[in-house]
């Protein structure tokens, strides 16, 4: 609580998933002066923009979540959109932020930067062997390219910033349009229509085999609070639960929860993407004292639950 009540702490991306749970741990925190800057008020691709930003309300800590994001099908269906965005962004923020004297940046990376076949769990130093999962490469690489930033700006100008990783996050407040969500918001929606309206199956992408791991996002935003008051090195640093589940289990996992019994049709023309993630967390524990709380199977009750009570308005 003390380390926050004197900092003014700029949230980029205050508005969205994370975000928002950002700022409620904030607000909890007591922060000396919030700034939650909507895209129309702070446009981080105008550099001009970033740089009278910064002059004028001057905060002290920046927390770097701003991305334009979605599942599969957006990545392929924006690999342009998602390299430019997300680099230029981070680029002119850290940049600017440099020029501004900021005291701290912590800038969210992305775990779609580990390389296709990294060996389980991914451990932090094997982020620079090999190229990312084809089908979000663009997204993957271009926030890599911020920790590379980050490393260089230390080196030359002593600049404080820190990288995190999060795993695929999920929780009450996600979003849900099938078009561009992720697969737990994409499953709970699809098992709760099927439920709701007597349908037999529900179609799902690829084969069920991939692994993956997911983090709630209220463990997330506490283990970024964690970081910012504790952590100040160059190394990137994982955050996640450290478990590991296959798509076809978490399927299994959703419909029960939603109360879907019918089938699981499988369309294996559609792509799997990483055949297997599941992070080493321990530097995380290690080096600021953080690790997740919330079990996955709790965490799923309550995103479903939240969704319940929003459905037809997200």
């Amino acid at each position: 609580m003390e380390f926050w009540e004197s900092r003014r702490v700029l949230v980029t991306g205050a508005g969205g998933f994370l975000g928002r749970s950002l700022v409620h741990a904030l607000e909890a925190r007591g922060a000396g002066a919030l700034l939650a800057p909507s895209s129309a008020r702070l446009d981080l691709r105008e550099r001009d923009a970033v740089r009278a930003y910064l002059a004028h309300e001057k905060p002290d800590l920046i927390v770097h979540l701003a991305a334009v994001v979605g599942g599969i099908g957006a990545n392929l269906e924006h690999p342009g959109l998602f390299f430019f965005e997300n680099a230029i962004m981070g680029v002119q923020l850290i940049e600017e932020a440099r020029r501004a004297g900021i005291g701290k940046l912590v800038c969210l990376g992305t775990i779609c930067a580990y390389p296709r076949l990294t060996p389980v769990p991914f451990k932090e130093e094997d982020l620079w062997n090999g190229y990312p999962e084809e089908t979000n490469a663009p997204y993957g690489l271009a926030k890599k390219m911020l920790l590379v930033q980050l490393r260089a700006y230390r080196e030359e100008y002593g600049f404080p910033g820190i990288y995190l990783l999060p795993v695929n996050l999920y929780g009450p407040g996600d979003h849900f349009d099938l078009e561009s969500s992720h697969v737990i918001p994409a499953m709970i929606r699809k098992f709760l229509e099927a439920h709701e309206s007597g349908a037999r199956e529900v179609v799902l992408w690829g084969d069920g085999s991939p692994t993956r791991e997911f983090l709630y996002v209220e463990d997330a935003a506490e283990g970024i609070l964690a970081a910012a008051e504790r952590y100040d090195g160059a190394d990137p640093v994982n955050l996640g639960s450290g478990d590991e589940i296959s798509i076809r289990d978490l399927a299994a996992l959703v419909a029960r929860e939603t109360g879907f019994g019918g089938a699981v049709r499988w369309d294996s023309s559609r792509p799997n993407g990483q055949p297997r993630r599941k992070l080493d967390v321990t530097r995380a524990e290690q080096l600021f004292g953080w690790h997740s709380r919330v079990s996955l199977t709790d965490g799923l009750r309550r995103t479903i639950d939240w969704y319940r009570g929003h459905a037809g308005t997200v």
